[in-house]
Order: C-alpha cells, then structure tokens, then sequence
C-alpha cells in the first residue's frame, strides 16, 4: 500500500492506494454533514442531505428502520469513487427520497432520521 498527499482546495488529505488487482473500492474523503440545526420540540425529524453532486448508488435503509450512528445508509457515486453517506446518529427513518440510479446536486434532501 502506498501512502500519498493531496491537496484539493486548499486542504490536504493523505490517501492509501493498494497496489493494482486489490479487490478494496477506492473511497474520496467526503466531509461530515454539517450539524443539523435546533429542530423544534414538536419535530425530531433531521435531515440527511448529499456531501457532494454524484449518483445514488444504492439505498442501503427503509422508512421505519432503525439506525445507529456511523450505520451506512446510502452510497453515492462521485467521480467514479463510491461514497458512503452514514449516520450522524442514532435513530429512526423517517422518509426515504433518494432514489437508486437519482442523480443528486450537493445539498439535496436524501432522507430524514427521527432523532431519540
């Protein structure tokens, strides 16, 4: 495994390649998503939405599912590197928008989790 340093706009990331033949996918850094705003106390309901524009690769949970934090719920496939978009928490799905094959602008609403 080699070990290289990038920059792109202006941060720097270190990323692990394997050697030619591995059977490991490639994964881009993906930013966490931002910490969700105050929610009201008559909703519990937090959104998850797109790090970046990619492709909905596939939707790993359903509405009514329970999630754990760090639990992947959906990968996304930007740049021909397949992300995965986890759980910021512990909870329920709410509503399931994303779509397999949906092509998603950064910022879109992919789902909602009801927070404990």
């Amino acid at each position: 495994m080699k070990t290289y340093k990038i920059t792109v706009n202006g941060k720097v990331y270190m990323v692990e390649v394997e050697e030619a033949g591995a059977n490991e996918t490639a994964s881009a850094p993906v930013s966490a998503p931002a910490a969700p705003a105050a929610a009201s106390p008559q909703s519990s309901d937090e959104k998850i939405e797109a790090p970046i524009q990619g492709t909905i690769m596939s939707v790993k949970v359903a509405p009514g599912q329970a999630v754990k934090k760090g639990q992947v719920l959906a990968i996304l496939e930007a740049m021909k590197l397949e992300n995965e978009i986890v759980s910021p928490f512990d909870g329920t799905v709410s509503t399931v928008q994303a779509k397999d094959g949906q092509v998603v602008d950064s910022g879109a609403l992919l789902m909602t989790i009801a927070t404990k």
